[in-house]
């Protein structure tokens, strides 16, 4: 069994064998879970396994600068000798399981924690939390979990990977990439129309929508040298057996393609946390996940479109009233900046997300305290919260000076 998970990141980073010691001794497991699709998978992940043992367990979603509180002293007897386990997962260090999900993603380090405890973890969630944190399926140290879902009937093939079966509305509203069509459902099927495509997708089919996907997104006006490689994690999808093909569970899911997954939980994670969990955990929230993911994309690739950008030395910044800052910061990130950092600040909050590691948290932190806000970050990216009346001048003006 593999114990991956530990970084270099601060001593409250735990392997999956100290996830694993921890939650086996405890009483009852509070989960706070950043607000992303790694970090919600990991969460279902290690609830899961908690649930398998009999363990009781809450699980929210939060954004950087929240913490979890502790609970107040009980007056009932009979519950002084519980103990209670807190586990923050990408978020609040001080916690007694820290899982950070920088170096590997956490759905990986919650996968093994979970094998460690005796379940037997759902390796397509585990995948989709890999491809939502934004690695490819199988890379480095979740090989062991693709084995695990391939074993299971998990299968790649040729095409475009969305989450549901209607191409249409796959490729209108995924968040993988960003196209001139996307969040447009009309021109998404007029561009699939000229493909002749037949009633039943065979190989060359696929291979055709993939193709047109591709070129739609790096090709278009405007998209980036980054656009071309980014857009890769959407195409040859993992495909997900129907429910009835699966092997005890471990290789079904209510979506069609693993790629799919991750952008649909990663989608939820930020437009509807508690439908969110309830997919992580594995309860029957296909529809309300959907609808969220149709929601949060169409809104996402309006802002990129309409959203008003400025360049600066190593930075470009997209201004708007509304919008899903994060999602909409990573597309501009890998499809319209030329910059290595992308910045999205509106009307109360703000994303920053980089390339590299560029202290991109610990500037965002920075500027939401000269506003009077609240944030946090790692290296790579970066969230904040402020008072819709605060002049977002000040917060650009703020993010910029800490980066110098």
């Amino acid at each position: 069994m593999s114990t991956s998970g530990r970084s270099t990141s601060g001593d409250h980073t735990h392997s999956a064998s100290d996830v694993a010691a921890e939650l086996r001794e405890t009483d009852f497991v509070r989960v706070l879970a950043r607000a992303d699709g790694d970090c919600l998978a990991a969460a279902g992940l290690l609830a899961r396994a908690c649930a398998d043992r009999g363990v009781p367990y809450q699980v929210r979603v939060g954004r950087f600068g929240e913490t979890l509180a502790r609970p107040t002293d009980s007056s009932d007897e009979d519950s002084t000798d519980a103990r209670d386990t807190a586990v923050a997962i990408g978020l609040d260090p001080a916690t007694e399981v820290h899982l950070p999900g920088e170096t590997t993603p956490a759905s990986v380090t919650a996968f093994d924690a979970a094998g460690e405890l005796g379940a037997t973890p759902d390796a397509v969630l585990a995948l989709a939390g890999v491809v939502a944190a934004g690695h490819p399926a199988g890379a480095g140290e979740s090989a062991h979990v693709l084995e695990r879902a391939r074993e299971a009937g998990l299968d790649r093939r040729l095409g475009v990977g969305v989450p549901t079966d209607d191409l249409v509305d796959g490729l209108a509203h995924s968040t993988l990439a960003h196209a001139d069509y996307s969040g447009d459902s009309e021109t998404v099927q007029a561009a699939l129309a000229e493909l002749g495509l037949p009633a039943e997708l065979d190989e060359a089919a696929h291979r055709a929508v993939a193709s047109e996907f591709a070129l739609a997104v790096a090709g278009r006006e405007g998209a980036t040298d980054r656009a071309a490689e980014t857009v890769e994690r959407a195409l040859r999808p993992h495909a997900i057996p129907d429910e009835e093909s699966g092997d005890a569970g471990t290789a079904s899911a209510p979506f069609a393609t693993v790629e799919g997954y991750a952008d649909v939980l990663e989608a939820a994670a930020r437009e509807r946390p508690g439908t969110g969990v309830a997919l992580a955990l594995g309860h029957d929230a296909r529809a309300d996940a959907l609808d969220a993911w149709r929601d949060h994309a169409e809104r996402a690739h309006a802002v990129l479109r309409e959203g008003t950008t400025g360049r600066y030395d190593g930075l470009f910044v997209l201004r708007t009233e509304s919008a899903p800052v994060e999602t909409v910061a990573r597309l501009l990130r890998d499809f319209r900046s030329p910059e290595p950092v992308a910045l999205v600040v509106g009307e109360s909050e703000a994303a920053a997300i980089a390339v590299a590691d560029s202290a991109v948290g610990a500037a965002t932190t920075e500027a939401a305290r000269a506003v009077g806000g609240t944030g946090g970050g790692t290296p790579t990216r970066g969230y904040a919260r402020f008072d819709p009346e605060t002049d977002t001048k000040d917060f650009l003006a703020a993010f910029r000076e800490a980066r110098q």
